[in-house]
């Protein structure tokens, strides 16, 4: 039997070889003290020594299904013993499996799937499958946005990572709507959509509509705020696009498959897309896997004509097993539907009290399991709360036993789709605590 302090030395070493040999993203190395996880099992993480969190970040946002859904943990035993490893350019029964399920999710007229490691690879193949077919090198996208840390996807990003980055060319940034600190001046959601497509119109006549291939973006925008489109805007996108011959890819990477309480975000919002990118939540991120979802018309362009991409672990046969799993687990037990209940009917009534409560809040937006509470040292002016009091915020979260996704000034509320009301009752409870620190 491991004894207390046997666990406690194996986080111990866990923290010695990271921080000997781990090199982190994002990050300076000096001074960084992950947090150690060991195991975990639904909507709990744990380590070692038996400290436990409720994960109410999804780690990234990707542990849609939860941690150790024992249907997924099964499929890649199953395909494990039967063969843990194929060549792209096989046919493979998981694989084409996994494109199945999902084309059966995705508009009538998408068919193909073209599968990547994750999701900046997804979107950077959608990109060049993008230019391919216009025979155009500009792709337009929003400021408020994250695309991913590959060669187009990390410039299309519109925050601050792509600065250091930017050695791809052709891309273009504009501003998408966001009514809370609205670039418009605009005092209602009608009024924001409208001039947000206004602003958008005017970048494609400024840049040149038949120098434009695409236009990325984030159904729902996430690293950057869960920026819930306004009415009319992501049709109006669409109606811009065709007026134009500019196609519109919808990055899903973090809003896709349950997230937003429905299979495909952009679902809600009258929107079909050209091309669509995912990763994350298709399998939970048990094994790495993404893709792009490839309209009819796209695909056909390469019918005769060779695509010019290739990745070796494309439809990786553990991952396949894995999107299979996972996403048969979501519709037969209906975890989808729960993400959308949820959200409705617990997160948002919770934190709508929280925000009645706390002056530091100046405002609580999302849908399904994908929130942001906005976090602010004035309600008046709206100043964002500085870091030091997000820092007081997160570490006491942490200490409360709940793992939370913050950024920049907002605390991001996305637990797996799984997620009970009881579990939420927990967390809100957490962030009441919390929050005390900085009214």
């Amino acid at each position: 039997m491991t004894t207390d302090s046997e666990l406690s030395e194996l986080d111990d070493r866990a923290r010695e070889l990271d921080a000997a040999h781990v090199f982190h993203s994002w990050s300076a190395q000096a001074g960084l003290k992950p947090l150690v996880i060991a195991g975990g099992s639904g909507c709990r993480v744990w380590d070692h020594s038996g400290a436990s969190w409720l994960d109410f970040s999804s780690q990234l946002v990707n542990t849609n299904i939860g941690h150790q859904h024992p249907s997924v943990i099964s499929a890649i035993h199953e395909q494990a013993d039967l063969l843990a490893t194929v060549a792209p350019a096989t046919a493979n029964l998981a694989r084409g499996e996994a494109a199945r399920r999902i084309v059966e999710r995705a508009p009538s007229r998408h068919n193909k799937v073209f599968f990547t490691n994750g999701g900046a690879d997804a979107n950077e193949n959608a990109i060049r499958m993008a230019r391919l077919h216009t025979g155009r090198d500009k792709i337009l996208s929003t400021y408020r946005s994250y695309h991913g840390n590959t060669g187009a996807a990390i410039v299309s990003t519109g925050d601050w990572r792509r600065i250091p980055n930017e050695f791809a060319r052709g891309h273009v940034h504009f501003f998408g709507p966001y009514l809370y600190r609205s670039e418009f001046w605009a005092t209602s959601p009608e009024q924001e959509s409208e001039r947000a497509l206004r602003h958008l119109e005017r970048v494609i006549q400024s840049e040149g509509p038949t120098t434009i291939a695409a236009i990325l973006l984030e159904t729902i925008p996430g690293t950057a705020g869960v920026l819930i489109p306004p009415p009319g805007y992501l049709a109006g996108v669409r109606e811009l696009a065709d007026r134009y011959g500019i196609l519109v890819i919808t990055d899903e990477v973090m809003c896709g498959f349950g997230r937003s309480g429905r299979w495909f975000a952009f679902e809600g919002y009258d929107l079909v897309p050209d091309l669509i990118t995912f990763a994350k939540g298709v399998n939970s991120g048990y094994v790495p896997a993404g893709g792009v979802i490839i309209s009819d018309e796209i695909a056909a362009d390469f019918d005769e004509n060779v695509f010019p991409g290739g990745l070796t672990y494309s439809g990786h046969p553990l991952a396949m097993a894995a999107i299979c799993g996972a996403l048969d687990a979501m519709a037969a037990e209906g975890i989808v539907e729960n993400a959308r209940r949820i959200g409705a009917e617990a997160i948002a009534p919770g934190l709508t009290e929280l925000a009645d409560k706390h002056t530091a809040i100046g405002e609580v937006r999302g849908e399904g399991v994908f929130w942001a509470i906005e976090l602010v040292a004035d309600r008046e002016t709206r100043e964002p709360l500085p870091a030091a009091g997000m820092a007081r915020v997160k570490t006491d979260l942490l200490a409360r036993g709940l793992l939370p996704f913050v950024q920049d000034n907002r605390i991001h509320v996305v637990p797996p789709c799984i997620v009970t009301d009881d579990e939420v009752a927990e967390a809100m409870a957490a962030y009441d605590g919390a929050l005390s620190l900085v009214d």
